[in-house]
């Protein structure tokens, strides 16, 4: 490097020059916080000149000539962004969060793959997960009563198959599917589109602690960093790319769930989508997608069919040994549960998925009982998992 080039330290040393060799955490981190950088400039510098390193320590000459404005190229060679990465890395440590950066053996292989991969990932509790066969599962903020009882089951069904389940902890369908995931095999991912250590929503804290704990809370933006609505189209692009797969539960036709799908389509990912009633403006993005080529997705055994054979002989190794097929979800289901009272069979028969049904409702439905035979049936079938209450004291049947 020319000595005109160095003079923005002055008789200084650069900031680079005094740190050590082998701290490619703290370059990446400082190269991910330099504002304008971004991560698909950041990629490409990195490819270009090897290592983060290598980027602080070029001219200002061989940054120009890599793609950065002139500007841009100075706020590199000031290495101001240092500060800020050495209290990220401190408030990371504080918080239990593991810094993964680009190009290092934990940073998942196919979000390496992106055209745009984050440069550095915050990480919070199993991050063997970022490696796994994982699925993503996204859909509408304001779910129905059919979607969120669709992504419960499909998420516990892929779950239950070992399959990882990513999502966006957002409200509606994302918190569905990772409550759900939770009490399968195969764990969850939470994408945040904020710091790991602001949880967004807030009612979603509790879940937040429970994610950690078992599964993972991701982010690429830094320790701190505030829930801007701008974050969560970004977001999406880790959620699909982490996995083999994008899974749309329900969405309007230019809802984020239909952003994520074509996002998807872009990084070659497998796209499914659960078809939804027609009259319903939820279900617009999701049959649309089925029209245009997704998956149509029933069970998770529709989803895990469309999967390479080294994905699939790899569940099926861990679930039943080798060359053994996975079962369906209805060839696992259980076979000794307790007979249900004859009540109870005739109230299940008229509960929907999709449309909850009042106490009132039910007592129009059976006016040969009484209020408290149908609230014993109704209890008998929350016992057995058969039925649930939803809010305002509506029933509706579990798809099982």
């Amino acid at each position: 490097m020319a000595s005109s080039e160095r003079s923005l330290f002055g008789d200084f040393p650069s900031p680079v020059s005094l740190l050590g060799d082998s701290d490619a955490e703290l370059f990446t981190l400082a190269l991910a916080l330099i504002p304008g950088m971004g991560p698909r400039r950041g990629a490409r510098a990195l490819e270009r000149f090897g290592s983060a390193r290598a980027v602080f320590e070029s001219s200002r000459r061989e940054l120009e000539e890599a793609g950065l404005s002139g500007s841009l190229a100075q706020t590199v060679l000031s290495g101001g962004s240092f500060d800020e990465a050495i209290h990220q890395r401190e408030k990371a440590a504080d918080f239990g969060t593991t810094i993964i950066p680009l190009g290092t053996p934990l940073y998942p292989d196919l979000l390496s793959k992106i055209a745009d991969p984050p440069l550095v990932l915050f990480a919070k509790g199993d991050t063997t997960l970022l490696n796994a066969i994982s699925v993503g599962v996204v859909g509408t903020r304001r779910p129905t009563t059919y979607g969120k009882a669709v992504a419960e089951r499909l998420s516990k069904e892929i779950s239950d198959l070992g399959i990882t389940v990513v999502s966006g902890m957002a409200r509606g369908v994302d918190t569905y599917a990772h409550k759900a995931a939770l009490k399968g095999r195969g764990g969850t991912i939470a994408v945040f589109g904020c710091g790991v250590d602001v949880i967004y929503p807030a009612e979603n804290r509790a879940l937040a602690a429970e994610i950690a704990d078992t599964g993972l809370v991701l982010s690429e933006f830094p320790m701190g960093s505030p829930s801007y609505p701008q974050n969560f189209p970004v977001r999406n692009r880790i959620v699909s790319g982490l996995g083999r797969g994008i899974l749309v539960v329900e969405g309007a036709q230019y809802s984020g769930s239909a952003i994520t799908a074509r996002i998807a389509i872009e990084q070659g990912r497998l796209v499914f989508a659960v078809p939804g009633n027609i009259t319903s403006k939820m279900s617009w993005g999701p049959n649309l997608l089925i029209k245009q080529g997704a998956t149509l997705v029933q069970d998770a055994m529709d989803l895990l069919s469309q999967l390479d054979v080294e994905d699939r002989s790899l569940i099926y190794q861990r679930l039943h040994g080798e060359g053994e097929p996975a079962a369906s979800p209805a060839e696992t289901a259980p076979t000794n549960a307790p007979p249900q009272s004859p009540t109870a069979s005739r109230i299940l028969r008229v509960l929907k998925v999709d449309e909850g049904r009042s106490l009132d409702g039910l007592l129009e439905a059976f006016p040969d009982m009484s209020s408290s035979e149908i609230i014993a049936a109704l209890f008998e079938l929350e016992m057995e998992g058969a039925v649930k209450q939803d809010a305002g004291q509506r029933y509706t049947k579990i798809w099982c």
